[in-house]
């Protein structure tokens, strides 16, 4: 028996296709339309009161299934009203009386328009809006496959998670392309009603005249009740498909059923819902209106729209919860962004009582004042369409896409990135904060483009001159109709987006190494455990802290060298400690150590066709510098003369001019004694400058010195 009802799909779609060949009683026909009927009733609340369309993904197969069902009982009631002198049943013939009410051409005037609305409005929407659901998930698909993979590099999801989130974009895809394809079928079976119509209606004419012998007014009469009726109950059961297939699929922003959905929304509006009682009143001065009918429907709006203003008063969450808008101006929240795939467009506070020094009589409640973003982004007003995803802002899949390049990269997560707009900004402007504190800002012209100068541009161009904000460039703020002509000059165009994009990523990369917390390494530790086990039981905590681990991590960071081979690096701390013994003293020695381990990632950042151009320190001013360490509590320094230190950073600034033609990062060359101590000394006049020492270099690559620094000015100085 439990064999047999798993076939019974299969036996049903078999019986359908006998319909086309069998006869049936009209007792039986009779069943067949009650049953398509209740089915196609039962498709259209599923379609209501789901959540999600995969929650009905088989809807394309059933659409095929009940069509060809509907088709089966349409063939079965033609041949019996061509047969059996116009007779199909009781229920066409009760659906045909109800109509046509006596009066055939009026029966047959609604019986069209009913199916002209249905091919046309309801049919032919359906079929645009699976086209384009169709099409804009397919394009969304590479962006909601990268965000699942930075996630999951991030660590905020799991390897089955990612695997569900796949198989459910898959499925959303396949989904939708099944669909365009599915109201085809709709709307083939709506031509095919209307065909059917026209052969009962001529076809049983011409074979009651024919061969009945019948009065015209009687075959009209038997004929056309029996088209009607027949084109009714096939119509009705279509049009619940119809509409069906509408609601399945325009569930892709609903977070709830379709009653859910409609509730919340309009329960966030009463000053709408008051409006419109309002305008209505005002129809009733119009003479010849309905009075009472529109007094009577105009105070339930207002009445109703009033209650519910006074009840959000009460309940502010009631509008959170129904409401999606997002404001722009003063401390409204904008985003707090995590890029974990939820694309929320703000984050509404939780709701507070009325009054404000009541909430925060609570001592637990001041604690929330407390927190620090660890990045944050204010906007002005001018520039929130380049972040609002409503109005085609794209800045959060920039920042999704930086941060997992960035992960790729460096191996370090970025954090969660809060984007607000403020009114303490002018319009154009954003500023950039770590950790609560403002570390840049920028001013940005939506509508143009920043123009870069080239060095010698063939001709100069007309803008609005400004710096680009993450390198300092001399730039133009051009028209859009400019653009060809400015890089026909030379010039580097980019637009406002990538801008805004450009100067946030250059801010986190050097400030990475501020926003690796304790809970990020314990993080990173964890990470690599499922790799190598056994390296972190040995490491942690009994040779390695994760204080130390942070340090080293931090100084990494700091100096721009990536910490995706966690392994590496753990491997060489733990045989520099058990080498030096515990506890750890030297702190820039192992550091020193792990560098060297790293030196062929640390290479291929600086090289470029297998040579690296780096500066170089005269052997005397090293040995003068070695000479100039000082011990100190926390180690050695260096201890430089003010004119010897002046000398060196006049003649850094002359040397780092070679590097402006260059694609390379500036980089020094000193000792692997000297390098950290060196670093340290010009980090706070050039902290873009990367000292690099021999063992950091692989043995295969060129090193081509394009400058010396010496001591006092001598030789080369200033050159």
């Amino acid at each position: 028996m439990k064999k047999l009802l798993s076939y019974s799909i299969v036996l049903f779609v078999l019986t359908i296709i006998l319909l086309l060949i069998i006869p049936l009683p009209e007792a039986m026909v009779d069943v067949a339309i009650i049953l398509n009927m209740s089915l196609s009733l039962m498709i259209l609340i599923i379609t209501m009161t789901i959540k999600d369309a995969l929650e009905f993904s088989i809807f394309p197969s059933l659409l095929l299934v009940t069509t060809l069902f509907r088709l089966g009982i349409n063939v079965s009631t033609t041949r019996n009203i061509l047969t059996s002198s116009g007779s199909s049943g009781q229920i066409i013939k009760a659906f045909g009386d109800f109509i046509l009410q006596g009066n055939v051409v009026v029966g047959l005037v609604i019986y069209m328009i009913i199916v002209l609305m249905q091919f046309l409005v309801i049919t032919k929407g359906a079929e645009r809006v699976s086209e384009v659901a169709a099409r804009f998930t397919l394009d969304a698909m590479p962006g909601k496959q990268m965000a699942i993979d930075a996630d999951l590099n991030s660590g905020l999801i799991d390897e089955q998670e990612a695997k569900f989130r796949r198989e459910k974009i898959q499925r959303e895809a396949d989904f939708y392309g099944s669909m365009d394809g599915a109201t085809k079928i709709v709307k083939g079976d709506s031509i095919m009603s209307l065909i059917t119509t026209a052969i009962n209606l001529i076809g049983g004419s011409i074979i009651g005249l024919v061969q009945g012998g019948q009065s015209v007014g009687q075959v009209l009469s038997t004929y056309s009740i029996a088209t009607v009726g027949d084109g009714l109950v096939g119509q009705i059961p279509s049009l619940l498909i119809s509409v069906a297939t509408g609601m399945i699929v325009t569930r892709a922003v609903s977070e709830g059923s379709l009653n859910e959905d409609i509730s919340k929304q309009f329960m966030a509006q009463p000053v709408a819902i008051m409006i419109s009682g309002i305008v209505i009143a005002v129809l009733a001065v119009i003479p010849g209106m309905p009075v009472i009918q529109l007094l009577i429907i105009s105070l339930g709006l207002v009445g109703g729209g009033y209650y519910l203003y006074r009840r959000i008063e009460a309940e502010p969450g009631l509008a959170v919860a129904g409401a999606g808008a997002m404001g722009a101006g003063g401390a409204t929240s904008l985003r707090n962004f995590s890029p974990d795939g939820e694309n929320a467009l703000q984050e509404q506070e939780p709701p507070k009582p009325v009054s404000e020094e009541e909430f925060f009589k609570d001592v637990n409640n001041v604690y929330s004042l407390l927190s620090v973003e660890a990045i944050e982004m204010e906007f002005g007003y001018s520039l929130i369409p380049l972040v609002d995803e409503s109005v085609g802002g794209r800045l959060i899949n920039r920042i999704i896409i930086f941060r997992r390049q960035y992960a790729q990269d460096m191996g370090f997560v970025i954090p969660s990135i809060r984007l607000r707009d403020s009114s303490a900004l002018n319009t154009n402007q954003y500023c950039i904060k770590i950790k609560g504190e403002e570390i840049a800002r920028g001013e940005i012209l939506i509508d143009y483009f920043l123009a870069l100068e080239p060095e010698n541009p063939e001709k100069e161009i007309d803008g609005i001159e400004t710096i680009e904000p993450a390198y300092g460039i001399p730039s133009k703020w051009i028209r859009p109709e400019d653009r060809e002509m400015a890089e026909i000059y030379g010039y580097t165009v980019i637009d406002p987006l990538s801008v805004l994009v450009t100067h946030l990523s250059e801010v986190v990369k050097q400030h990475a190494h501020e926003l690796i917390t304790r809970q990020e390494v314990i993080h990173l530790v964890e990470n690599i455990k499922k790799t190598s086990p056994e390296l972190i039981e040995e490491a942690f905590p009994n040779f390695i802290s994760y204080s130390l681990f942070q340090k080293l991590l931090t100084s990494l960071l700091k100096e721009g060298v990536p910490i995706k081979d966690l392994e590496t690096i753990i491997e060489t701390a733990l045989e520099t400690i058990s080498d030096t013994g515990l506890p750890v003293r030297d702190v820039d020695g192992l550091i020193e150590n792990i560098r060297a381990a790293l030196k062929r990632t640390i290479t291929r950042m600086y090289c470029e066709d297998g040579s690296m151009k780096v500066l170089t320190l005269d052997s005397e001013l090293e040995r003068t510098m070695v000479g100039c360490l000082s011990k100190g509590d926390r180690g050695y320094y260096l201890a430089l003369s003010p004119d010897v230190l002046q000398s060196l950073v006049n003649q850094l600034t002359g040397q780092l001019k070679k590097f402006s033609g260059l694609s390379q990062t500036p980089v020094v060359l000193t000792s692997q004694v000297m390098r950290v101590h060196f670093y340290r000394l010009i980090e706070q006049f050039y902290p873009n400058v990367r000292v690099l020492s021999f063992n950091e270099i692989s043995n295969n690559v060129q090193i081509q010195s394009i400058g010396s620094l010496t001591l006092e000015g001598r030789g080369r100085m200033g050159a």
